[in-house]
């Protein structure tokens, strides 16, 4: 069963406030917040935006950020934590060996297409993965460094990353006059603060 069709299970039951997706492993559980955040782009990109002009930008107020080039560096995460640890042992990678300037940045259908295969990969990835894997991350801060990490607390910061960089896609969509939803851009513990009816904001705290 995927992701999708079980939290669609647990939030159509008769819990209508939808808290049972606490019910769900902790595993089960990243991979509905991380397939989440990515659908929420994808909608942006299929239903949002109309033109691919949209994507290229330049925000007055975020020098050098565009719409496309947000959307397309928190998907990197993604790609490249799943592409580490569907690979053999020892699990080794860094955040910043992304490709800059790919045509999902500019173009709609394109990045349409990323995000899809980057929702389909999470969900043939996660559900047989553990969250206790142990990863070696090294990264420019702007010192090399290297941390011991997990696949678990890696996907949980893919998701609020992503999160982190839709805030600023909605900053600049705000400079197109673009409306989106209330919940995009917003991190999970605030929509649970709010007592959000958002899919992120359905949990117990």
């Amino acid at each position: 069963m995927s992701v999708s069709t079980m939290v669609d299970s647990v939030v159509d039951s008769s819990h209508s406030n939808g808290s049972d997706i606490a019910s769900l492993s902790s595993l089960i559980q990243l991979q509905f917040v991380s397939t989440t955040v990515l659908q929420q782009a994808l909608d942006l990109v299929e239903n949002i935006l109309t033109s691919d002009d949209q994507l290229t930008v330049t925000s007055k107020f975020l020098p050098g950020s565009t719409i496309g080039k947000h959307l397309r560096h928190a998907r990197d995460h993604f790609i490249l934590l799943i592409d580490c640890v569907a690979g053999p042992a020892p699990h080794i990678f860094s955040y910043d060996t992304r490709s800059r300037n790919t045509p999902m940045e500019s173009n709609l259908s394109e990045a349409r297409e990323a995000l899809k295969q980057a929702i389909s990969r999470v969900n043939a990835v996660v559900p047989t993965a553990n969250l206790d894997t142990p990863l070696t991350l090294n990264a420019v801060t702007p010192f090399m460094q290297t941390f011991e990490t997990t696949f678990g607390r890696e996907l949980w910061f893919a998701g609020l990353h992503a999160v982190h960089h839709w805030s600023m896609v909605r900053v600049i969509a705000g400079e197109l006059d673009i409306k989106l939803n209330d919940d995009f851009g917003f991190a999970p513990s605030t929509l649970v603060y709010k007592g959000s009816e958002a899919l992120l904001g359905k949990a117990k705290i």
